[in-house]
């Protein structure tokens, strides 16, 4: 057996088309162009890398675009102070402060000072609250809500199957767990969470017809730690030495690829799997945003 690719880059691609179509339409059509803002705290490559990645969609979409800057020393007060003017700045419909700040600013408290309007993240209470209770009118986290939509496209029906999530951080094991066990279209799974202090792990793991690692580990999920025929989705993604590169270093996932590939029935890869939607489902929801943040204007 050899797994069909769910190729994440495609089916980005793919909600990309429909979210600048989507845009344009706006603009055109009630002379509203959403908007983004993006805050990086201090210079760390990665975030640099990450920051870059969203403004650079964003032009690509039609979205409006603004990348705030603010040094590595920066004080509470002044997140605090850029956040509430970004609240009330009525071009930005999302504002999003890239992770992880530096040790003196409290991410907790930045989060719960950003409007839940505008919380394209997902990360506020409220906003965590909705999904929680299955309603719609809030955002859904862009890594799991791109998983759900990775699913879909590539004919997964999660409808009374066993769902094993490996992992179970606020960005991803909680709320894919939430989003996965909801009822209706797209998810009615039976749902077991596992993490670093569960027994016995691959216990559960070849239990699983969808298999969702997200525990942080390079090529911690092996070929016997699944069954024959399982979905595996591949949320990690790992910095491991390689002196045979160009850069000295490879990016792989929280799964083995070569060999979990030889007996799953569907898998995503790494890169270009989880990694183009989780950009994807953050233009989605600025779009809707947008469009919420007018009705309540208009209303």
């Amino acid at each position: 057996m050899s797994a069909k690719i769910i190729d994440g880059k495609a089916i980005a691609a793919q909600v990309n088309d429909e979210t600048a179509a989507e845009v344009a339409a706006l603009i055109a059509q009630r002379n509203l162009q959403p908007g983004l803002a993006v805050v990086l705290i201090g210079e760390n490559p990665a975030s640099q890398v990450y920051v870059g990645m969203k403004v650079k969609k964003c032009a690509e979409l039609g979205i409006y675009s603004e990348k705030v800057v603010l040094p590595k020393d920066a004080t509470m007060a002044e997140v605090l102070a850029l956040i509430e003017r970004l609240n009330h700045d009525p071009k930005i419909h999302g504002i999003l402060v890239q992770s992880p700040p530096p040790p003196q600013i409290d991410e907790e408290k930045i989060i719960e000072a950003i409007s839940p309007a505008k919380d394209v993240d997902c990360f506020h209470a409220l906003n965590v609250g909705k999904m929680l209770t299955g309603r719609r009118d809030g955002f859904f986290p862009c890594t799991p809500y791109g998983v759900m939509v990775m699913l879909e496209r590539s004919g997964v029906d999660p409808a009374g199957k066993h769902a094993v999530i490996l992992g179970r951080s606020n960005i991803v094991g909680k709320p894919m767990m939430a989003l996965l066990v909801q009822k209706g279209k797209g998810a009615d799974a039976t749902v077991t969470v596992i993490h670093s202090r569960t027994k016995n792990i691959a216990e559960y793991t070849r239990q699983a017809d969808i298999l969702i690692a997200a525990i942080g580990k390079p090529e911690f999920v092996t070929a016997d730690m699944i069954k024959p025929g399982a979905v595996v989705i591949d949320v990690g993604i790992n910095r491991v030495e390689d002196p045979a590169s160009g850069k000295g270093y490879k990016l792989v996932g929280d799964v083995k690829y070569g060999e979990v590939a030889a007996k799953a029935a569907m898998i995503s890869p790494v890169p270009g799997g989880v990694g183009p939607m989780t950009i994807a489902m953050l233009m989605q929801n600025t779009v809707k945003a947008c469009k919420m943040i007018s009705a309540s204007r208009m209303g």
